[in-house]
């Protein structure tokens, strides 16, 4: 993990830009410039959710297997737990990606290693299939870049126009349905090659793969 620096900018803007490689599970906060001081970074972990026997998956409803190799669009069911006491079955679908420009972000403070990397903006549904409340925590799918490398989804706290993005709402219970659109940033003018769900480390990772489109540069 590298450590995060920022700069004054005149607007109010933070960015959480975590970068990890694939075992790792930290996150970095960037807090907003204000007139209050130089903000700090602050290390917050990420969720490492691990699929157990405890969640119970409804009738009619099949499981996508470990390692299946999905295509833009299509959908994976798999069970998610956010902590130890809350699980459910979601259904994933990542409908498209397509790669933005750094500039993008020139209303945020980003350190010198953020304004490296290139940003991957991936439009995704989440669907609450099984039996479990698992609100207030983020989407649980990563970017994966050229060097095999989980990139987590980065968190913002205002408006990104290019990709709205946010968590999962503090309750999601079944039923419950999200459309958003999450931010890859891959490091040192990396290329993001797929997306994941891969809740821990001895899970096979399901991944979608496709055509990734080019941002239209924003004003």
């Amino acid at each position: 993990m590298h450590n995060v620096r920022v700069s004054a900018l005149q607007r109010s803007r933070a960015v959480s830009v975590p970068c990890v490689a694939l075992l790792a599970a930290a996150a970095l906060m960037l807090a907003g410039c204000s007139s209050g001081g130089q903000p700090k970074a602050q290390k917050k972990p990420s969720p490492s959710p691990s699929p157990t026997s405890t969640v119970s998956v409804p009738a009619g409803v099949s499981l996508t297997d470990q390692g299946s190799k999905l295509s833009f669009g299509d959908s994976a069911t798999v069970i998610f737990e956010a902590d130890q006491d809350r699980g459910t079955v979601l259904k994933l679908t990542t409908k498209n990606a397509t790669k933005g420009r750094i500039s993008d972000l020139s209303g945020f403070a980003l350190d010198d290693a953020t304004r490296r990397s290139t940003p991957y903006y991936v439009h995704v549904s989440v669907s609450n299939v099984g039996q479990g409340d698992i609100g207030g925590g983020p989407v649980p799918v990563y970017g994966v870049d050229a060097h095999n490398t989980l990139l987590p989804p980065a968190r913002f706290t205002s408006p990104f126009k290019p990709c709205p993005s946010q968590p999962l709402p503090k309750h999601f219970a079944p039923g419950d349905s999200l459309r958003t659109c999450l931010v890859f940033l891959a490091p040192s003018h990396g290329t993001m090659t797929a997306v994941s769900y891969r809740p821990d480390q001895a899970f096979n990772p399901i991944t979608w793969t496709g055509t990734i489109g080019t941002e239209k540069k924003h004003h």
